[in-house]
Order: structure tokens, then sequence, then C-alpha cells
């Protein structure tokens, strides 16, 4: 009894700090969201911006100090994955959103309402649950046991999967819809990044157990790990700046932190069998806490005010003359030309066919007013005034 007290009073500790190093990374990586977003404005007021494949961001110092305090919040998140469950760990992850809607409402004019505060509140309850009932993972022997883990059926059929679908997404889907739906950046960076701490923890446990003093540097699975974790980093990257460049950071990030979270607590409950061996009730109890934290990120995005600023792309100026079908008093099919319109008229382009109908109501109204019975468009894509 008293072996297995000490037992779990060091697997408690373990998790302790494990929590400690995943609030320290939280904080860090919710100013390096900032930094960064602030870094990459600055880079597309200069030249061509991240969303629409630009990479002068990478010339910019202010983009760097946002990484490097990413970096410094990764290597924290790096060494809670040593100590502490991944179903422990991740779910932290939302207090990094808490940092972020607080100074985004303060340096990038990104409004949080008063009702955002219950959504912090409803993160920090859920993640004390999550921590209070957090399993009490035993540390594998080495990295061949590692190994064995992930060769399972199970496990490679998830992998294999998430490639196949992030493949899909970066190949036919980013291309099209990228700058109009931000699940596909963001879903990228959510399935790729599961991936990511699973090889991560993998990882981290090789070097945890070689400063013991058993060396695993002449495994060759700890070195396609961390090959693994590299790659999957390096697209993390690329993908999370083109969503935080194209869309609003009160959107990114509690829709990233909502699938990631998902992914990565599916990934390691079927790698690492993390819910084995605990009651229904403690089960339970943690998937209350993230259902809290996940129900807090979506308040907290629910009273953010949406960002204003649309892709370059969509901008397009109106020609000095518009042109219409009348299909009306025996001239169909003769042209109109306006000449009223001034040439510096800004209209978005966009495949919204309900704006399509109701700009179509608009233009006949005027058609009416000038004697006329109805209109067409000459191009399938309309030009709606703002």
């Amino acid at each position: 009894m008293s072996s297995d007290d000490a037992g779990g009073g060091d697997l408690f500790a373990a998790n302790l700090k494990g929590s400690l190093l995943a609030v320290a990374s939280s904080a860090f990586i919710g100013v390096s969201f900032i930094v960064k977003k602030k870094g990459l404005r600055r880079a597309g007021a200069a030249g061509s911006r991240a969303g629409v494949g630009g990479y002068g961001y990478l010339l910019e110092p202010l983009w760097w100090v946002g990484m490097v305090t990413m970096l410094v919040g990764e290597i924290a998140n790096f060494i809670a994955y040593m100590f502490a469950p991944a179903v422990l760990v991740t779910p932290l992850g939302a207090l990094s959103i808490i940092v972020s809607a607080v100074l985004a409402h303060f340096t990038l004019n990104e409004k949080l309402q008063r009702v955002g505060v219950l959504g912090c509140v409803l993160c920090i309850v859920g993640s004390t649950v999550i921590i209070l009932h957090a399993p009490q993972e035993r540390t594998p022997s080495s990295v061949d046991e590692i190994w064995h883990l992930a060769v399972q059926p199970d496990f490679l059929c998830y992998a294999a999967s998430a490639i196949a679908v992030s493949l899909f997404l970066m190949i036919y889907c980013a291309p099209r819809y990228g700058q109009m739906n931000i699940m596909v950046y963001v879903g990228i960076c959510s399935v790729i990044g599961s991936l990511t701490v699973m090889s991560i923890k993998a990882v981290g446990i090789a070097i945890k157990l070689t400063i013991e003093g058993i060396n695993q540097a002449g495994y060759f699975q700890t070195w396609l790990f961390a090959v693994v974790s590299v790659t999957c980093i390096a697209i993390q990257l690329v993908y999370l700046n083109k969503a935080l460049d194209t869309f609003n950071t009160a959107v990114v990030s509690p829709i990233y932190y909502a699938m990631f979270t998902t992914l990565t607590i599916l990934a390691s409950a079927i790698m690492f069998k993390d819910w084995s061996g605990q009651s229904a009730s403690k089960i339970a109890s943690e998937i209350c806490g993230f259902l809290t934290v996940l129900a807090g990120t979506l308040v907290l995005h629910s009273t953010r005010e949406p960002d204003q600023t649309l892709s370059a792309d969509l901008y397009a100026p109106l020609p000095p003359k518009i042109y219409w079908h009348i299909q009306g008093n025996g001239d169909i099919g003769k042209q109109k030309e306006d000449e009223s319109l001034p040439r510096d008229i800004i209209t978005v382009v966009r495949q919204d066919y309900f704006v399509y109908i109701m700009m179509t109501i608009i233009f006949s109204a005027c058609g009416a007013l000038r004697g006329q019975t109805g209109i067409s468009f000459q191009k399938k894509q309309y030009n709606s005034s703002l």
C-alpha cells in the first residue's frame, strides 16, 4: 500500500508539473498570437499578404518576435508532455485564448464584449476540472515501447485518415476555398497538429529517459519521431499564418482550439490508451470539463466583433459604364449605358446567389424607376456596390 501511495504521489507530482508548464505555455502562445498578427499586418501593408501566398512577413522583425515567443511557449508545452498525458496538457491550451482575447481587445481593436468575461471564467473552471480528474499516465520504458503503440492497427488507421484528409485540404480545398472558408486552413492545422502532439510526446519521453540515464538515441524510431515532429510543425506554421492573416484572431483561436484539442485527445486515447483503467465517473468529469472549456471558447468567440478587413482579392473597381439588357417595351437585347456613377466606386465580387438575387431585385427596381421593366446581367459574377 505504501509503495502504491508513493507511486500515486509521484504521478500526481508529475501531473502538477505538466499542468504548470502547460499554463505557462498558454501565456506565451497567447501573447505570440497578438505579436505575430501585428507583424503580419505590417508585412501585408508593405507587400503581398501571407493569406494570398506572400512571404514578406519573414522580413518583418515583429513577426520574428512573435515566433520566438511562440517557440518559448511550445518548448514549455513540449516539456509538459514529458510529465503529463495529452488529455491533461492539450485542453489547458484554452488559456491562450483568454490571453489573446484580452490583448487583442487592447492592441488590435478586436473588441471583447462584457459577456466575454463569462467565456473566460468557463475556460478557467473547465481547465480546473480537467486538472483535478486527469488520468495518471505511466511513462513508457523506451522509445521502442512507444513505437509498438504507434503501429497498432487502430492508430495506423487514424494516422492514415489524418494524412489523407490533410492532403485533400492542402491540394484541392486550399487553392479554391482557403480565402473564403476558415475551416480549410484551421482544419489542416488541427489534423496535422494531432499527429504533431503524438510525435512530440514520443520525442519528449525519449529525451526524458536519456537524461535519466537510459539512452534512446540508438533507436531509429527516436529520429523518425523527430523528423515527423519537425515536418508537422512546419506545415502547421504555414497554414496558421495563412489563417491569421486571412481571418480575425477572434475566429481563428476558438475554432483552432476546439478542433485541435478534440483531435489530439482522440489520437492520444487511441495511441496511449489514456483512459484505460479509469472509472466512468472520472472519464465523465474530464469530458464535462472539456465541454465547459469548449463552451467558454464559443461564448468568448460569439461576443467578439468580426474583422472588418477583407482580402484584397475581393475588391475590384467598378468600370465607368454599367451595362444591362433591357427586356421590356419591345427593346429586347438593347444595352443602356449609365455614365452617372463615379469611377472610384469599390465593389466586392463574390459567388453568393442570395446576394445575386437581392442585387437583381435592387437593379430591377432602379430600372423600373427609369421606365424599364426588367434587367439581366451579362456576367455570371455580380458586382455589389459597397
